[in-house]
């Protein structure tokens, strides 16, 4: 299982996540930060929990671009 998070209140826009890892994140027209797709918000936390373990490398590309460090992935 592949657990995502991002903060996005802390976005800066940069565009890397959804450059690394378009399947999962997209950039929002409204106010040009980061969405992690298919997420869930809980107290500023947008989390999604895929049991795809090829979901793993592109986030974790995405997460050490990330120039802020708002995005974690792990591999439980």
């Amino acid at each position: 299982m592949v657990v995502i998070t991002l903060q996005r209140e802390k976005c800066i826009g940069c565009n890397y996540c959804a450059e690394f890892s378009p399947e999962y994140f997209r950039m929002s027209k409204k106010d040009g930060k980061s969405v992690l797709l298919r997420s869930t918000e809980k107290k500023g936390f947008h989390i999604v929990k895929t049991p795809l373990n090829d979901a793993y490398e592109p986030n974790k590309k995405a997460a050490d671009a990330c120039p802020v460090k708002i995005i974690t992935v792990k591999d439980v």
